[in-house]
């Protein structure tokens, strides 16, 4: 049976990867002449990496080493990369961070339950992002999504617009504090 601990490490080498796959599709698709797709997944990076930091200090809490990892990232198409995006995030959503949340409720691991619970929520905010964009990059269309993103610096939420938004919807940050992308 996974501990927190065990988990937190998964988590924290998972996102961590994700930080860095984004980051390798943001230059891609600014390669490919998208920069709005860019931006998202230069949005969604920092994202991971906040979620990335949110597991790191959990486990320090917890007493655990936190590791460093080093990614060979594999670079398709724009298309391709938005496709594996959302395979990543919809794991992430359905398989991986459910039984974590579970894990860290039974064991009363507060610091560690937060933040799968965040990440876990704002994975379906990127695969709402990660449809959109792939939807109309496959219909031709003219992209109509965002060229700017605010990302939450507690949690990681991704926003496309702040419009009509006081604080985040997640962690109830401050919208004056959201990271601009």
């Amino acid at each position: 049976m996974s501990t927190t601990i065990d988990n937190l490490l998964t988590a924290l080498k998972g996102e961590s990867k994700a930080c860095a796959t984004y980051a390798a599709y943001a230059s891609k698709a600014l390669q490919d002449g998208y920069p709005q797709i860019s931006k998202l997944f230069e949005a969604t990076s920092k994202a991971e990496r906040i979620h990335a930091g949110n597991h790191a200090r959990a486990l320090v809490k917890m007493g655990a080493e936190v590791p460093t990892y080093e990614f060979t990232v594999q670079v398709g198409t724009t298309l391709e990369n938005l496709k594996s995006a959302l395979a990543g995030e919809n794991y992430e959503v359905e398989e991986m961070y459910p039984p974590m949340i579970a894990t860290a409720e039974a064991e009363g691991a507060t610091q560690a339950l937060s933040g799968f619970k965040w990440a876990h929520e704002v994975e379906k905010t990127h695969a709402r992002l990660y449809t959109e964009a792939i939807r109309q990059l496959e219909s031709g269309e003219k992209l109509t999504i965002s060229s700017k993103y605010w990302v939450c610096p507690l949690c990681g939420e991704t926003f496309d617009s702040i419009e009509g938004v006081a604080k985040c919807h997640v962690c109830n940050v401050p919208a004056e504090r959201f990271i601009e992308i």
